[in-house]
């Protein structure tokens, strides 16, 4: 296999059916408990910024930034606008950049849509993304498990020195 080198990285903003299904593709991989359809991720696309990143023509991440706004704001009674932000690597890519790249998009784009808080949330068997949310200033606020399922889901929230 080439190796595919960060500096190579390209993302583009989830458009048409074929990105629609690859970015559900990462998700889906990523987060099986919270496997999406097709239609889930279209409406998704509507509310949310949805990108795919690609080494070429080889799809190795997604991102979701979810605004202030769209249902993200803070719980803490702080007022503060709030984004979510999520960055997701396929396994077989780990490692090499990706992810801070990724991550460091998402981060800029909730910045110039106004976000004065930012949050993630990380499936707990997912030890790779709770080390990266971790290494990058996020603060475990919340562990919890949705109503009849058993998978244990973590919520994180940007303090100021990883802003």
């Amino acid at each position: 296999m080439t190796d595919l080198r960060s500096d190579d990285l390209r993302t583009e903003p989830v458009a048409g059916e074929a990105m629609l299904e690859q970015w559900r593709h990462v998700h889906n991989v990523i987060v099986p408990p919270a496997a999406l359809s097709l239609e889930e991720v279209r409406a998704r696309a509507e509310r949310y910024r949805l990108e795919n990143a690609y080494v070429g023509d080889v799809l190795v991440g997604c991102t979701t930034v979810r605004p202030p706004g769209s249902g993200s704001e803070s719980g803490d009674g702080s007022g503060e606008a709030v984004a979510t932000v999520i960055a997701r690597v396929l396994p077989a890519h780990r490692r090499r950049g990706y992810g801070a790249a990724l991550y460091d998009r998402a981060l800029a784009h909730a910045r110039v849509l106004g976000a004065e808080m930012v949050e993630t949330c990380v499936l707990a068997a997912n030890e790779d993304g709770l080390r990266f949310a971790l290494a990058r200033g996020f603060v475990e606020t919340e562990r919890y498990v949705l109503d009849g399922e058993s998978d244990v889901w973590v919520d994180l929230r940007l303090t100021a020195t990883g802003a």
